[in-house]
């Protein structure tokens, strides 16, 4: 039974879990998405998003803490120095877990876990968002009217067209006079 039971101990003894967990986080940050299982990725979620909350305030204390739980000062100025600006607008959910799949060797269920906002696919995605607003349907006159008028509207811009190509070829063949 799970009785009291908060968290998801991973099979693992204490120390082995915060081990790892400080060692995924690592490498979380410096490569800024990892593939694991699920179980892990889950975890791992709930231990770094605290870290780059942390990160958002410079100082001294706050380096202080995130170095007590990553053990690297490589992953910790990384987090203080690129990640921690890019989410300074984000309330928090720093981190996407996106499940794979199952592995075939365990059929354990594989996913990756990613920094939101490092994503470049997502953030191209994201920026073509257009705002849609509901419009009522024209009427089919309304319609058959507005095909009229773009209709009617095409050989002008054709006729402007031929004007511009033939001012640039004359000043082309005036330019080669000279």
């Amino acid at each position: 039974m799970r009785h009291n039971k908060k968290f998801n101990h991973l099979g693992r003894t204490a120390p082995h879990r915060s081990a790892m967990l400080a060692n995924m986080a690592t490498s979380l940050i410096m490569h800024k998405r990892i593939t694991t299982t699920l179980a892990k990725a889950k975890a791992l979620k709930t231990y770094v998003e605290p870290l780059i909350t942390r990160s958002k305030e410079d100082t001294t204390n706050s380096r202080r803490v995130v170095f007590r739980y990553l053990q690297d000062k490589f992953a910790v100025t990384e987090l203080f120095q690129t990640v921690a600006p890019k989410v300074a607008d984000r309330p928090g959910g720093y981190t996407r877990v996106i499940k794979l799949g199952s592995r075939l060797g365990d059929a354990a269920q594989i996913a990756f876990i990613e920094l939101v906002d490092f994503d470049d696919n997502m953030a191209k995605t994201a920026g073509k968002a257009v705002k849609k607003t509901r419009r009522s349907r024209k009427s089919t006159a309304a319609q058959a009217e507005t095909v009229e008028t773009t209709t009617a509207e095409a050989p002008k811009t054709e006729e402007k067209a031929t004007e511009v190509e033939a001012s640039q070829v004359e000043t082309a063949e005036q330019n080669a006079a000279e």
